[in-house]
């Protein structure tokens, strides 16, 4: 769609809960409040292998070595100008599946060292306690953006400093709904990711 920015939400949990509810929640209100066009790519029943360093993106600037379903989602990730990650806490930690598909960036800057560089992006954090590791899932993400030379935004003080932080008290996609306090960090990060990226004033 001429004249909007794209964002791309990445949803990195293997099930259809409570943060598929969050990242599509994101992005339905940037296309209800800014001028936007989003995009919208799940891990959920991919075939996403693990990278295995074997440095083949390296050697022959072609990709990856593993031709599977990531291939879909890296023209999304060049043409997005803003990332929205969204992952589970597995163990305090962001999901296999989204570790996955971020180590395996590697093979884009094997061929366009700056594919990403430049981008703003943010972060979503769904666990089942209210403190279950949402900040280190949210750090890890914002850890990822500052190495590949993208700007992190969080939601800021006050309730949404590192991004949006879901408490799904175990009960997938209606917890999430039925957090209201987590879903305003949501909005939060949301709305100020639109300001910072000039979608605000679009």
């Amino acid at each position: 769609m001429s004249g909007e920015q794209v964002v791309l939400g990445v949803c990195g949990s293997p099930r259809k809960g409570g943060t598929d509810y969050a990242v599509r929640y994101a992005l339905q209100r940037l296309e209800e409040n800014y001028r936007v066009s989003t995009r919208y790519f799940s891990v959920r029943g991919k075939t996403i292998h693990f990278c295995v360093h074997c440095d083949y993106c390296i050697k022959k600037k072609r990709g990856c070595i593993h031709q599977d379903d990531l291939q879909d989602l890296y023209p999304l990730m060049e043409e997005a100008s803003v990332w929205i990650l969204g992952s589970p806490v597995y163990h305090g930690h962001v999901s296999a599946q989204l570790k996955a598909v971020l180590d395996r960036t590697r093979a884009l800057f094997a061929m366009r060292p700056r594919a990403i560089s430049g981008k703003l992006g943010a972060g979503i954090a769904a666990g089942g306690d209210r403190n279950g590791g949402q900040e280190t899932v949210l750090g890890t993400i914002a850890d990822f953006y500052l190495i590949n030379g993208m700007f992190p935004v969080g939601g800021g003080a006050f309730g949404a400093n590192w991004g949006g932080s879901i408490w799904t008290a175990d009960r997938g996609s209606e917890g999430t709904a039925e957090d209201a306090e987590g879903l305003r960090s949501i909005r939060r990060t949301v709305d100020k990711l639109a300001r910072a990226s000039g979608l605000a004033s679009s």
